[in-house]
């Protein structure tokens, strides 16, 4: 066992310490990490969403810091990624680089996150820069794809800038033969300010249409889309592989539901799910995971 395969009663302290005196073992640790492949024909795939504290997204449902404590977050993702039936995780690369070095994602996927400017609840919330991962760096740190985050909201000025963005990103990820994992909405400001995503059928098919198409090809790119009403008219929409996300649900039974009928349509290939499974409202992770990839078995067999 290598010495970076840190302790859990003492691996926290030793990442800050490998940080502040050895920060070139962070890509060492890259390079060294074994990887797994992207699924076969009829496999469905668990992904572990954690990027959400980079856009200051802190909150889960009545906990607005729920995710403040790194250290509670890194112990929460290192049992989910160790339970039977989860594939890897998407995560900032803060997260990614701790986990790398604590071993956690051995024989896992890999998804950085690229754009987390549009900073939850800031007036600029929308304008969603590319502050995170670029293709270059995600190909060098030997990482399976890159996501972001592309709303679309028709009357702001910054959806545009957000377009272009993401179009080079899906561009640069192809050219480099990585995932670009898309996740589009159609958005608007409530009378208060508030973002807020349309989740109806036809705001999801509309957001799909314009993200399918961005970049120079489509032929890596993936979709991380809700589950809605009438998901086979939405899924009818495309001809990309997707992924269903989790969001912050108030109801977990519900998502479930939700989650189970949709995996059970074509091209719908796995979940992407972080709070939901992180913060269950019983706090019992292990359950929430193996609950969430019995669910994606069942979609296998």
């Amino acid at each position: 066992m290598s010495d970076i395969t840190l302790s859990r009663t003492t691996g926290y302290e030793r990442i800050t310490h490998i940080r502040a005196t050895n920060p070139e073992e962070i890509h060492a640790a890259a390079v060294r990490r074994q990887r797994r492949g992207l699924p076969t024909e009829d496999e469905r795939m668990l992904i572990i969403a954690a990027d959400h504290p980079a856009r200051g997204a802190l909150g889960v449902r009545d906990r607005p810091f729920a995710m403040a404590s790194r250290a509670d977050l890194l112990d929460r993702l290192q049992l989910a990624l160790s339970r039977p039936g989860v594939d890897g995780i998407l995560a900032a690369p803060d997260i990614l680089e701790d986990l790398l070095l604590l071993g956690a994602l051995e024989g896992k996927l890999a998804f950085g996150s690229m754009n987390r400017g549009g900073l939850q609840g800031s007036v600029f919330e929308l304008d969603d820069r590319f502050t995170g991962y670029d293709a270059p760096t995600i190909d060098a740190m030997r990482l399976d794809g890159g996501k972001m985050l592309c709303r679309i909201d028709p009357a702001d000025h910054a959806t545009v800038a957000t377009l272009e963005s993401c179009a080079h990103a899906v561009t640069g990820l192809a050219r480099r033969r990585l995932v670009a994992m898309v996740e589009p909405f159609w958005s608007g400001r409530t009378e208060s300010g508030a973002v807020r995503n349309d989740l109806s059928p036809d705001a999801v098919i509309r957001a799909i249409s314009v993200a399918q198409a961005l970049g120079v090809t489509s032929a890596y790119t993936w979709l991380k889309i809700p589950a809605v009403a009438e998901m086979e008219r939405v899924m009818a929409a495309t001809t990309l592989p997707a992924l269903l996300l989790g969001g912050d649900p108030p109801d977990i039974d519900a998502a479930f539901a939700d989650w189970h009928r949709a995996l059970s349509l074509p091209g719908v290939r796995g979940l992407v799910v972080g709070r939901a499974l992180l913060y269950p409202p019983d706090d019992d992770v292990a359950s929430a995971v193996d609950g969430a990839a019995a669910l994606v078995r069942k979609a296998r067999a």
